[in-house]
């Protein structure tokens, strides 16, 4: 274990950048616990021909399963190509091809995706491009192999339910949330998991988020005024759900690009960086280039620890073309 107990700032702040990030007290923990599987989350890797890109995730899957203890599963938050919300056909089918140009090597491992707001086509334009048949997720599903952009697994004992944040809003933009039918389908897949299975929950926007108060000047108008694009808009609801399952565990997200962890009804929060940092153009306030690997335990306890892979911005993503 990387600590006994989570510190306050821990618990209720943003960590410093490639921090270790415990996920589990002593108190959680059974002495003779076994860890069931390692993760590597890579979330919001935003990759396209430039600044470098394709190499950073190239290296930040090389580090992740260079581990000496090799996860067993790969789990993407999202935002897997820069743009392609408003990007143009041409210009989102080429940033596809780069992802699967490093993807599609044969990692020796499962990988499962969930889709990102970035990950979404047209909605930018939305009458524009409503008709077309690859609008909306419908493109980042079939690039994915994904039915739905929110279904769920099981995996060495522990469930895991992968969820679609993003919904249009008016004004061509968009807003973090559930539609009613995939939280009622939410509620069906809790309600079928056995009470003992421990539950992982990954979602691209978080759910609950304190990073979400620094991703911009939210405090300017003398409010906290926090989007509903940065963090879930249905959290109450949520929440109010996973604590009549207490043995969803932990909820892992990105999106903010930032580091939290928040406890909330016993349900641990974490949002964990991102893959590019600020875009492939330097660290993102305290947060630098990295990946995080979750350890998941037979008991049901966990531990979240975010890793920096060394990368440094290049001279092509300082001239961000």
């Amino acid at each position: 274990m990387s600590s006994v107990h989570p510190s306050r700032r821990q618990v209720l702040g943003t960590a410093v950048a490639g921090a270790l990030m415990p996920g589990v007290s002593m108190a959680q923990a059974s002495p003779a616990r076994k860890r069931a599987l390692r993760i590597a989350h890579l979330t919001d890797i935003h990759v396209q021909p430039e600044r470098g890109a394709p190499k950073g995730m190239e290296k930040a899957l090389e580090h992740a399963l260079g581990q000496a203890e090799k996860p067993g599963l790969i789990l993407t938050g999202g935002d897997m190509v820069m743009d392609s919300f408003r990007a143009t056909k041409e210009r989102t089918q080429e940033q596809w091809a780069v992802f699967h140009s490093v993807l599609g090597k044969d990692l020796g491992v499962p990988v499962r995706h969930a889709v990102g707001n970035h990950d979404v086509w047209g909605w930018g334009d939305f009458e524009a491009n409503k008709n077309e048949a690859k609008f909306g997720k419908a493109w980042a599903c079939s690039e994915l192999g994904l039915e739905k952009p929110y279904y769920s697994f099981d995996q060495a004992g522990w469930h895991f339910v992968v969820l679609d944040s993003t919904f249009p809003k008016e004004g061509n933009s968009y807003t973090a949330r559930l539609d009613d039918e995939q939280f009622e389908w939410l509620q069906g897949d809790l309600a079928t998991t056995p009470v003992h299975t421990p539950i992982l929950v990954l979602s691209h926007i978080p759910i609950l988020g304190v990073c979400s108060m620094f991703d911009g000047e939210n405090e300017k108008t003398g409010n906290w005024v926090i989007p509903g694009a940065w963090v879930h808009i249905d959290a109450r609801r949520i929440k109010d759900l996973f604590r009549k399952h207490p043995n969803v565990k932990l909820c892992i997200s990105g999106h903010e690009h930032l580091l939290d962890e928040v406890v909330y009804n016993g349900v641990h929060y974490f949002c964990n960086g991102a893959v590019c940092a600020a875009w492939w153009d330097g660290d993102y306030q305290e947060v630098t280039y990295g990946y995080t690997l979750v350890d998941l335990y037979d008991d049901g306890s966990f531990e979240n620890r975010y890793v920096p892979y060394g990368w440094k911005t290049t001279p092509e993503a300082a001239s961000r073309p």
